[in-house]
């Protein structure tokens, strides 16, 4: 079993977090503030709500727990969540090492592991004028040995032009990296393993945390090992899953799915060369999608590279959707 234990096995509420809590009232009775945590320490809680701002005692506090953020339009949750909302939830399912906010903007560090945990991901306001935020976020790399890296989410199609993030970082230089697709689906509408076959010979096996047979055929970018901060971040969810299909004793194919508040995210999709076409994404999948239903997540999403049309067939033909895309800005080499 590799050495990995989850990061946030219980966790307390994150600042920037929806919320319900559920407080005691001076006469005894109770009432519930849901809104955004936007402050906590040791003996207060400082909730927004649609009403204004709501203070608890963290002695009055009787229960408590984050929601999933409200809808911005009419529909489906994973078709009417906003852009900048469905971020901010995916940015739970796979989080850095270290995080600083920048007003709404989240620099994330992670000793260079994936571009979504070694970039800063612009959604919402920075606090400060567009050149100042860039320029922090470029000390904030520098001063981690990593190339500054940005992410920006847009609507699908293009590369954002017309948005401030996008603009500003297009005049200083930084070139485009990985442009990717947001899927969604309701996570009730994607197949289970009931209606996705096995082939002859093969087992399903799932685990809380990865062991080493799946890490090992866990290649994230053609890189022959997971690095210790890997590990870390796989594990760093409020619960996951790590499914692999096993031919005798060797893993051929493999899935990470984890868990917020309402969603249910899948990484790690990887099956083996001479296994291919043999429907074995599909039922990683559907071993996800029946995880995440037995935990109450109504929605799920993945992301995609946006050329790679193999893995889009897939997704696409299991049941997801564009809901949008990102790519990221990677600041100019130094001289």
């Amino acid at each position: 079993m590799a050495d990995v234990t989850p990061t946030h096995p219980v966790r307390d509420l994150p600042v920037g977090s929806r919320v319900v809590v559920r407080h005691r009232l001076p006469d005894g009775s109770a009432s519930d503030a849901l809104g955004d945590l936007v402050a906590a320490d040791a003996t207060t809680l400082r909730i927004a709500t649609r009403r204004g701002e709501v203070r608890v005692a963290r002695a009055d506090v009787l229960a408590a727990k984050p929601v999933p953020p409200p809808p911005v339009r009419r529909g489906a949750p994973h078709t009417a969540i906003g852009t900048e909302d469905l971020e901010r939830v995916m940015a739970e399912h796979w989080r850095p090492l270290e995080r600083l906010d920048l007003g709404g903007w989240r620099l994330r560090a992670a000793a260079g592991f994936t571009g979504r945990a070694n970039s800063a991901l612009a959604v919402g306001d920075p606090g400060r004028p567009l050149p100042e935020a860039i320029a922090a976020v470029e000390e904030f790399y520098a001063a981690r040995g990593l190339r500054p890296l940005v992410a920006v989410p847009h609507p699908a199609g293009g590369l954002g032009g017309g948005t401030d993030p996008a603009d500003a970082l297009a005049a200083r230089g930084w070139t485009v990296r990985t442009p990717t697709l947001v899927l969604t689906a309701a996570t009730d509408d994607l197949p289970g393993r009931a209606e996705v076959g096995l082939p002859a010979g093969l087992r399903v096996e799932t685990a809380p945390v990865p062991d080493e047979a799946w890490l090992a055929r866990y290649h994230y970018q053609g890189a022959p090992t997971v690095p210790e901060a890997g590990r870390r971040i796989l594990v760093s969810a409020d619960e996951q899953v790590f499914v692999r299909v096993v031919e005798g004793g060797t893993t051929v194919a493999v899935a990470r799915g984890s868990l917020s508040p309402g969603w249910a995210g899948v990484t790690a999709v990887e099956t083996a060369p001479t296994h291919r076409r043999r429907g074995l994404g599909r039922r990683v999948l559907a071993e996800v999608a029946d995880w995440a239903r037995a935990r109450g997540a109504g929605a799920t999403y993945l992301q995609v590279q946006g050329d790679n049309t193999a893995a889009r067939a897939l997704y696409e033909g299991s049941g997801f959707t564009v809901h949008h895309a990102y790519h990221y800005r990677v600041a100019p080499e130094r001289r």
